[in-house]
């Protein structure tokens, strides 16, 4: 399996997403897609669905050793004290005895940085994450955490894929050290749709969708594709036996647009403008 090296943990670079998954499926999806080859699923406090994950996790039959599970405490959460609180909670709901990756999933001005920060860092060093991370951070408040953080942070979860460059985020990363997962990787099936990723797709004999996901983690970026369909989430996972060109880099990333952003919910921080 290949992974990024960060903070150092192991991230298998292409991992299950499970937002918006259905409770009633998550459990036996996650179980059969780790049968299927996954090493990393992706959940969240706020997915409600961290209780089927650690399920599918217990009855798939891999060893937990083998496995990365990446959780994130939800923004309203992470004052001092209740962020510890909160990550007890989510370890508890899934019912492993560490969670992999925690990670603060949005910004929140509310609460001094600083002191969520040290809040974070505590998890970390009590042993129920192995690894910390921030979601939704911009490149300024990516440089703001690092520096601020007793601990090293792992992981900036950002939305990313070809219709929305993320330019000063990754430069951003790459300069301090900190892996970048892509989430929303299909653009929510609008991948499936577009003539130039269709094409290279033809060109390769794979699917727009593979091409999307081997362009992110062709970049070094860990990807968390989506799909409530075992078949569908295996093809997303089969990235490794093709590569694509520097032209076709180019072209996939051509595709950005100012309006490609999905996810901008009214807490967002001020997005990054790429030049």
């Amino acid at each position: 399996m290949n992974t990024v090296s960060t903070a150092g943990v192991e991230i298998p670079v292409v991992g299950l997403g499970v937002w918006q998954i259905a409770k009633d499926v998550c459990a036996e999806l996650v179980a059969r897609s780790l049968h299927a080859g996954y090493r990393h699923v992706d959940t969240a406090a706020m997915y409600r669905n961290e209780a089927e994950v650690g399920e599918g996790i217990r009855h798939s039959g891999v060893p937990r050793g083998e496995i990365f599970v990446t959780t994130k405490v939800w923004k309203d959460d992470i004052a001092e004290g209740r962020l510890e609180a909160a990550a007890e909670e989510g370890l508890e709901r899934l019912g492993l005895d560490h969670i992999d990756l925690l990670l603060i999933h949005w910004p929140n001005p509310a609460f001094p940085l600083a002191e969520t920060l040290r809040a974070l860092a505590e998890v970390r060093r009590r042993g129920i994450a192995r690894a910390i991370g921030v979601s939704n951070f911009t490149a300024a408040l990516l440089e703001e955490a690092v520096a601020k953080c007793p601990e090293p942070l792992a992981v900036n979860q950002v939305e990313y894929h070809p219709f929305v460059s993320q330019a000063p985020v990754l430069e951003a990363c790459r300069r301090l050290g900190v892996a970048m997962t892509a989430y929303c990787p299909l653009a929510q099936g609008k991948v499936l749709h577009d003539e130039t990723i269709r094409d290279i797709a033809d060109a390769h004999q794979v699917s727009a969708a593979q091409v999307a996901v081997r362009w992110i983690v062709q970049q070094g970026v860990i990807a968390i594709p989506k799909s409530s369909h075992v078949e569908r989430a295996a093809t997303n996972l089969d990235v490794f036996g093709f590569e694509l060109t520097i032209e076709e880099m180019a072209r996939l990333s051509a595709l950005a647009r100012p309006d490609g952003r999905l996810i901008d919910p009214p807490w967002a921080p001020r997005w990054d403008v790429a030049a």
